[in-house]
């Protein structure tokens, strides 16, 4: 018989490797890993200190969500090769949850920058902020889109870039400012998704760096454009000029139920001449 070394009982193995006595039961009976000894009068297992390496490697395949068959597949054929192409997939498909999981932080951090801002915020203030550069996905739309049809146009799109769901990224609606000037206050044309993760694809739409004025609008939809009217005035008083798109971002439908009480936070770009 090879020399195992000390052996220990399966609860003391198991105990050395943090795991449940009866998971090395179960890797025993698919035949995944087995003991150094078996005693052939009461069935008792016993492990080497040898074998630790072994499990461990296991265990650690286990905890990358690599299935029984691809493991057994691997035992079958346990080389550095075959280790190496595991092991890389499995590093592929952990960068991208962890990609994932940083996009999942970015929209949880905006959330609550939110909510926050609800419990302080003078809806009445107009602002001028600044803004870093953005990516943002666009989709086509017009007055004659109703607000469903917009949502699972939002939702396609969302699932195009491989978010998990409509919630992983700030959406919201464009409409240019030159519309805005003419009056034209229900000429949006564009849904638009902030994704919350570094891209690189063609037809982006790019919101640029810069001033922005900021400001906020509730109540009756039918009324935001007396909002444009009030940010038409302050910047007249001020001295300012708008271009390019007015961003309008909903910031408080996931703590409401009703769209009275939505509450639109209006991102516009000033030129640069005006400041």
């Amino acid at each position: 018989m090879e020399e195992t070394g000390k052996l220990l009982t399966i609860g003391q193995f198991a105990a050395l490797h943090g795991i449940n006595k009866k998971t090395l039961m179960w890797y025993d009976e698919i035949g995944l890993f087995k003991p150094a000894l078996v005693n052939p009068e009461n069935g008792y297992r016993f492990y080497s200190y040898y074998q630790s390496s072994l499990l461990e490697t296991i265990l650690l395949l286990r905890e990358l969500d690599v299935s029984i068959d691809e493991i057994q597949n691997f035992m079958n054929d346990r080389c550095a090769e075959s280790l190496s192409k595991l092991l890389a997939e499995k590093i592929a498909g952990l960068d991208a949850k962890i990609a994932h999981l940083k996009a999942v932080r970015k929209t949880l951090c905006n959330y609550q920058k939110n909510m926050k801002n609800l419990l302080t915020m003078n809806l009445s203030s107009i602002e001028i902020v600044h803004k870093e550069e953005c990516c943002l996905v666009t989709v086509d739309i017009d007055r004659e889109i109703s607000y469903d049809r917009e949502v699972e146009m939002i939702t396609a799109k969302t699932q195009e870039y491989q978010l998990r769901r409509l919630h992983d990224a700030s959406y919201g609606t464009m409409i240019s400012v030159e519309s805005l000037y003419q009056g034209n206050f229900e000429d949006y044309s564009r849904l638009f998704i902030e994704i919350p993760f570094p891209i690189q694809k063609a037809g982006l739409h790019i919101q640029p760096c810069g001033d922005y004025l900021r400001a906020f609008y509730q109540g009756d939809w039918d009324k935001l454009p007396q909002k444009y009217k009030e940010i038409f005035a302050y910047t007249e008083k001020h001295g300012l000029r708008l271009c390019g798109f007015s961003y309008e971002k909903i910031i408080n439908e996931n703590v409401t139920d009703f769209r009275e009480d939505y509450i639109v936070q209006i991102e516009i770009p000033l030129c640069s001449s005006s400041r």
